[in-house]
Formats: C-alpha cells, structure tokens, sequence
C-alpha cells in the first residue's frame, strides 16, 4: 500500500500544479457488438492456439502462462515485460506493486482498468524477474503481436525497454525514445517507463504523466498542459 499512498501523493501535487484530470469520455466509448465479439472470439482463439506452452524453457519454473486482461476492443492497449511472481500465481498481468501503479495511472487518465486491454511480451514468468533472454521473446512475439491485431487498438503505450524494444525493432534506450510518438504497424505508439522502474525512481513519474497526457490528447481525451 505504500507504494499506492506514494502515487495517490504525486496525483495530488500534479493538481497543486494545475495538471487537469481528465473526465471519462471518449476515449471509453463503446464498440460496435459485431466488432467486440469478434476481437474476444480471436483473442480466445490465441489464447487457444497458445494451449499449455513448452516453446522456450520458461514454461519449466511457471506456475500459469499470463495471457492479457481487459477490453477485447479497447481503444488504448498497454504492453509490459513480463509476468513477475504475483502474476504467475493469479494467472493475470500487473497485479502486484507495478500492477498497483499501473492502476493508479490508468485511473489518472480518467480510465478503468476494463476499459483498456493490458498484455506483456512473455507470458511466463522468468527465473527470478530477471529480463526475458532473446529466445523466449522469439518464442513467445507472436502471440503479443496477435493480440495486437485482435483488439486493434489506437493507440499503443509500451512500458519499460523490452516491450519498446521488441515492438519497435529499435534498441535505442527507453531514455532516449520515451515520450516520442512511434508507430507499430500503422498504429500510434508511445514509448515510457515502466511502472517498476517508477517504484525505484519517482522523480520519473512526472514524465510519464506527461507521455500519459500525450496519449489522452491522441485520444482526443484532454489537451495536454502547455500546448
């Protein structure tokens, strides 16, 4: 909880400042029913064809794969790393103290977790959180790419260097890309940190409220402070 206090804090000094929060809008508007049942039908196909995975040697230390939670026709979609030991146990991405953050930003934008769809690169939980080694990412691509084209989403926000990197094919570090508008396959997407790296570093925190602003503006959700 007491990283939660912490952003709830940071929440409230952006609005000593004059950062605007968002009202619920456009950006959660609803999705034709044809359209929605066939991105859930596709992504349960994925998760289908997935079945109990013994691609890459992960699956070995797993307690469950961790597939994707959300909205199957979310307009805004966040891709993270990995699964870390919270996730593997509940089956489900960014539940534990990053998951908490991640929550925290999510609602800064005038949004609910359901109301956007929220993946990784690797659905399996590596050896001790360390970094996805280049054969698991291989492995398991597809399937993040997949889901990608099932909820098509506009607009992309990848969180942390792994997922920036394997989706742009562009190891530039994150410092360097973040906050500059890329494209993956058509589709808007916005590099930043992830939220475990703002757990070990707040000050960064500002930044990415200010890539998060950029989303909204995208979105047509809120205009951004300054511009």
């Amino acid at each position: 909880m007491g990283q939660v206090r912490e952003f709830l804090r940071f929440q409230g000094e952006l609005k000593l400042r004059g950062v605007p929060r968002p009202a619920r809008g456009p950006v959660a508007q609803a999705q034709p029913v044809s359209a929605a049942a066939d991105s859930v039908l596709s992504l349960q196909s994925i998760r289908a064809e997935i079945g109990d995975c013994q691609r890459c040697k992960l699956c070995k230390g797993r307690q469950n794969i961790v597939f994707g939670v959300g909205n199957a026709k979310a307009r805004l979609m966040f891709v993270g790393e990995g699964p870390g030991r919270d996730e593997d146990i509940q089956g489900e991405p960014f539940v534990g103290a990053a998951g908490q953050l991640l929550n925290r930003m999510i609602e800064a934008m005038g949004l609910t977790r359901a109301e956007v769809y929220i993946a990784n690169v690797v659905k399996c939980r590596p050896p001790n959180n360390r970094d996805p080694e280049p054969d698991e990412v291989a492995a398991c691509e597809p399937f993040l790419r997949a889901q990608i084209k099932a909820v098509k989403p506009e607009v992309i926000v990848a969180l942390g260097r792994h997922a920036v990197q394997t989706l742009l094919r562009d190891s530039t570090p994150v410092s360097r890309q973040r906050g500059k508008w890329r494209e993956y396959e058509g589709t808007p997407l916005m590099p930043t940190y992830h939220p475990a790296y703002l757990l070990r570093n707040p000050a960064e925190k500002r930044p990415v409220w200010q890539d998060l602003q950029n989303v909204m503006a995208r979105l047509g959700s809120s205009k951004p402070q300054g511009s």
